[in-house]
């Protein structure tokens, strides 16, 4: 999968491939092998000045690249063993939360989080990211195991929302969401949450409460995606790249308005680029963050957690005379 702005990159990869290849062939001679060299220095070059100016909108666009890592990707990359745990125990197992006990460095840590379809039956069975509110309900049961237990939770967030659909709402899915971001803030253990993809609206927020919350360098974080702000406010998804700059919805953005604790980098390119990278530098972050946490008494994390979101946002106390 090429998005537009990779094009160019990709013509010039293709032009170096073939010059490989003529200097197996033909026994490569000294101006070959340099006109080799510069060409590689110039795809480099070419690929920092594009990947160091993206739009929010491209950035949303390499978020969602279908090579990217998703959630399981990042679980049997980083831990030594993993027990994936299911349902709700009231209506189903949503395919679209997965979680699950999994051993990293040698602590066991419940690790939740929205998966994604590579594939037409993966997407179909997975409802692409987009859980129902019987995996926001798993989601908190993971959540409350965890707890009980006293094992750290890493939430690994990834959607395009809640699902949307009649039988959701009728289901509770506003409840559902509700009840976690609650239940979420009173967590006696710690919380780690990291955006790996797409972080839309209530479907990321509800598992998203944590004491550390983190984003990859190329994915966004907003109340609404671009297409949907776009829709509302001007009828059409064509102004989508408007919306997303008005958004400023992108890890940078949200470190620079203090809604997030951190941001993970990526290889140069996206995550897809060199997934191994990637798991190691999440794996590092994460044991990092969880050793400061696992420090403090889980009154003065709850204490730290709820003063945190608290000072989110803009607003003005006013005494009633």
């Amino acid at each position: 999968m090429l998005l537009d702005f990779e094009k160019p990159i990709a013509e010039l990869e293709e032009k170096l491939a073939t010059m490989k290849e003529y200097a197996l062939q033909h026994n490569s001679n000294g101006n070959i092998e340099q006109a080799i060299r510069e060409l590689e220095s110039s795809i480099l070059q070419l690929k920092r000045s594009t990947y160091q100016q993206l739009t929010r909108w491209q950035k949303v666009q390499l978020s969602r690249h279908s090579e990217r890592p998703y959630t399981l990707d990042y679980i049997q990359a980083i831990c030594e063993d993993f027990i994936e745990l299911h349902g709700d125990r009231n209506v189903a197992d949503d395919k679209a939360m997965v979680g699950g006990f999994g051993k990293v460095a040698g602590q066991t840590i419940m690790f939740v989080g929205q998966q994604k379809g590579r594939n037409t039956k993966q997407r179909q069975l997975r409802n692409f990211g987009m859980a129902n509110p019987e995996g926001y309900r798993k989601a908190l049961r993971l959540m409350k195991l965890a707890e009980k237990f006293n094992k750290p939770i890493v939430t690994l967030i990834d959607t395009p929302g809640a699902f949307p659909g009649i039988l959701a709402e009728e289901r509770g899915q506003a409840e559902a969401i509700a009840r976690n971001i609650q239940q979420m803030f009173m967590l006696r253990v710690p919380v780690i949450c990291i955006i790996i993809g797409e972080g839309a609206s209530g479907g990321a927020l509800g598992i998203a409460i944590g004491d550390r919350v983190l984003m990859l360098e190329n994915t966004w974080y907003s109340v609404i995606s671009p297409e949907s702000c776009s829709s509302i406010l001007w009828r059409s998804w064509e102004y989508k790249e408007q919306a997303a700059e008005a958004l400023r919805l992108t890890s940078q953005d949200m470190l620079h308005h203090h809604l997030i604790d951190g941001v993970i980098t990526e290889p140069l390119g996206g995550a897809h680029t060199d997934p191994g990278l990637v798991f190691q530098t999440v794996k590092d972050t994460l044991l990092n963050h969880l050793e400061d946490l696992l420090a403090l008494s889980p009154e003065a994390r709850i204490s730290q957690r709820i003063d945190k979101f608290c000072r989110m946002g803009v607003y003005k106390e006013t005494s009633l005379v």
